[in-house]
């Protein structure tokens, strides 16, 4: 479904990915682990048309590379970005409408499935966004996607600064998504999550990939572990 090959991009002089590989299939949970700064963000930002990139990147057949983000989100890929954007002043209701991509096309998901799916958003569901904390807003920032009916959905940093109780009810959102047969590429850095819902696991170094393999086969390879991940 998604092809990478060869991706580089540069902020400014510095070169920040140095020919990453990629792939994920129809239906498949991927994640991208590494540590800070190793280039994760940027990836899904270069695939998504907020960075500049350099290389091939086929979504679906087609190549992406280059397009402007709005075409690559219509073309069915989502995008959930590690800064939780909402808009603070609209309702719950009305930031989840505004993920819309065709309101003459019923998707799979509705506002009333993510309303019954979700009972924090539905009980704030005419708040304004801006009063939730910060679980609820990463959760209506994955539904706001997932009203846009993507086919995969690149997640950045989505447990990012929770509580555990609420990563905990994050993953399982995760989980849900994935069961639903939305690929998803997770961007984490919490091993558990990202070790308990993949099907494989890419790992980053210095704008690389140093590691693909399954949960179980990262698991087994201490010296990736303690090279690339652990502090």
């Amino acid at each position: 479904m998604l092809e990478v090959r060869d991706l580089h991009a540069f902020y400014g002089k510095s070169h920040i990915l140095q020919g990453v590989d990629i792939s994920i299939g129809a239906g498949e949970v991927v994640s991208l682990l590494g540590r800070n700064g190793v280039g994760r963000s940027t990836t899904v930002k270069a695939i998504m048309g907020e960075v500049a990139p350099q290389g091939t990147i086929r979504f679906k057949g087609r190549d992406i590379a280059g397009l402007p983000s709005y075409r690559i989100a219509r073309a069915g890929l989502g995008y959930v970005p590690e800064h939780r954007d909402i808009f603070p002043g609209l309702t719950v209701r009305q930031n989840l409408v505004l993920g819309i991509k065709d309101v003459g096309k019923p998707g799979k998901w509705r506002l009333e499935t993510m309303l019954e799916m979700f009972p924090n958003l539905a009980s704030r569901a005419d708040t304004p966004a801006g009063v939730l904390s910060g679980g609820e807003k990463q959760m209506l920032t994955i539904c706001r996607t997932l009203m846009g009916d993507p086919e995969l959905i690149m997640i950045d940093e989505p447990t990012e600064g929770l509580a555990p109780l609420i990563v905990q009810q994050v993953g399982d959102l995760i989980a849900k998504i994935a069961a639903a047969g939305v690929a998803i590429l997770l961007v984490e850095q919490k091993l558990s999550i990202a070790l308990r819902i993949s099907h494989r696991v890419y790992v980053m170094g210095h704008g690389r990939i140093v590691f693909e393999g399954t949960p179980d086969q990262l698991k087994a390879n201490a010296a990736i572990r303690k090279e690339w991940l652990e502090v």
